[in-house]
């Protein structure tokens, strides 16, 4: 799993743009995972391959960066 932590400087603008582009969220599925990733601290972006999950999570955080973001991500990988 692909997971987003909310935090008090990223923009939801920016978590939507993310979530978008890189998730490959329509408007509204990336605007309800914001508010439920404002809400509940953390949310479920996809559900992915590790070498596709890594990939993705290595944009999110490059691109957070790049913007001046401290958007935090994470990995929550299923026993085999």
């Amino acid at each position: 799993k692909g997971l987003l932590h909310n935090d008090d400087f990223t923009t939801k603008t920016f978590v939507v743009a993310v979530l978008m582009g890189i998730f490959n969220k329509s408007q509204d599925e990336a605007t309800h995972l914001m508010w439920h990733i404002h809400k509940n601290e953390v949310g479920v972006c996809g559900i992915y391959p590790l070498d596709v999950a890594e990939t993705k999570i290595a944009q999110v955080t490059a691109l957070a960066r790049e913007n001046g973001f401290p958007l935090k991500t994470k990995l929550h990988l299923f026993p085999q």
